[in-house]
């Protein structure tokens, strides 16, 4: 569940209540234009205030919600054997840090581990992670970064005989489009260079009911979570949403090949954001995520559009989602 669901420029329509112009529009803050928009959007990026990044912790513990306890799972069969492609000397680079409870598989099997640069848009779990790893791991240099990792970053030089191993877990690739997961993967490879190489985490096509249980989960927190978004706009655009008018909502796009979470107006009513109006019809929608599925076909599109060859692919016995080893697919190179 973080990366625009969908490009706001291919589909941004100046007919919404409240924005007459161009210019109007181009002075919203980004975070919240696509409310703008035809049809309405919001980045998943708002989903990880304080209060969204615990909801999304008691997400990853639910029953339905097999993701993260089934890449853990793979992460601790295959750890030593990640490790032995990585090989020693490495400078760690996780996007979307979290929790930090998957690195940590990493770090216990990575040899002379020489710095773990977190990045994550979640400024108070970062310093506690950051902390924690810092004492748990005293002789290695944890440089935290608080940043939103889909824009372009300036990450802090590594030691020239360090490789660097990009680590970007927890299926969130599947948040982007195909055309900007691409284009985000492009920023990794240049990151990592010819030599480097990323683990990437990547949720596998399935059976529907499966995928849609996962995000409508019976206890409602996927719910709450979605719906704390509009709770962050309240209290940080100065956003007059009521939450009783809005409801959560997750399908599967089979062709597009994603799982779309919404959230559902049940009236018509009007909702003033930074000082402008949004009009809500009854039924429509403010898209808050997508969540792409991949099978191999797809993924090998993606990650050669991306400058990088699948060297290994790791699955847990049910089939529901990879651990991908991936490196530069330039011929040539001298690594």
């Amino acid at each position: 569940m973080t990366a625009t669901p969908h490009s706001l420029s291919e589909r941004v329509t100046i007919a919404a209540s409240g924005v007459t112009s161009r210019t109007q529009l181009e002075a919203i803050p980004d975070e919240i234009r696509g409310l703008w928009a035809t049809p309405k959007t919001l980045p998943p990026k708002l989903f990880y205030d304080a209060r969204g990044a615990e909801l999304f912790e008691r997400i990853s513990r639910l029953d339905e919600y097999y993701p993260t306890r089934t890449e853990l799972g793979i992460l601790e069969e295959r750890a030593a054997e990640i490790a032995g492609l990585a090989g020693p000397c490495c400078a760690l680079i996780e996007y979307g840090s979290g929790a930090g409870t998957k690195i940590r598989l990493l770090l216990d099997e990575l040899e002379e581990t020489v710095a773990y640069v977190p990045i994550d848009i979640s400024a108070e779990q970062l310093e506690r992670v950051a902390a924690e790893l810092g004492s748990a791991y005293p002789d290695l240099e944890v440089i935290p970064v608080e940043a939103d990792y889909t824009a372009p970053l300036v990450l802090p030089a590594f030691p020239k005989d360090a490789r660097p191993l990009a680590f970007f877990p927890g299926s969130t690739i599947g948040n982007f489009s195909p055309a900007d997961a691409a284009a985000f993967l492009r920023r990794i490879r240049r990151t990592v260079g010819p030599c480097g190489a990323l683990l990437l985490g990547v949720d596998r096509r399935k059976d529907p009911r499966i995928l849609e249980a996962a995000y409508n989960d019976s206890e409602g927190v996927t719910a709450a979570f979605n719906l704390n978004v509009l709770e962050r706009l309240n209290r940080e655009y100065g956003a007059e949403f009521g939450l009783s008018a809005f409801r959560h909502e997750a399908v599967w796009n089979d062709e597009a090949s994603r799982i779309e979470m919404h959230l559902r107006s049940l009236r018509d009513h009007t909702v003033c954001v930074s000082g402008r109006d949004v009009t809500f019809t009854a039924g429509e929608t403010i898209w808050t995520e997508s969540s792409y599925k991949y099978d191999e076909a797809r993924l090998a599109r993606l990650v050669n559009a991306a400058g990088f060859d699948v060297d290994h692919l790791w699955t847990d016995a049910d089939g529901y989602f990879w651990m991908c080893w991936l490196t530069a697919n330039e011929t040539g190179r001298d690594c």
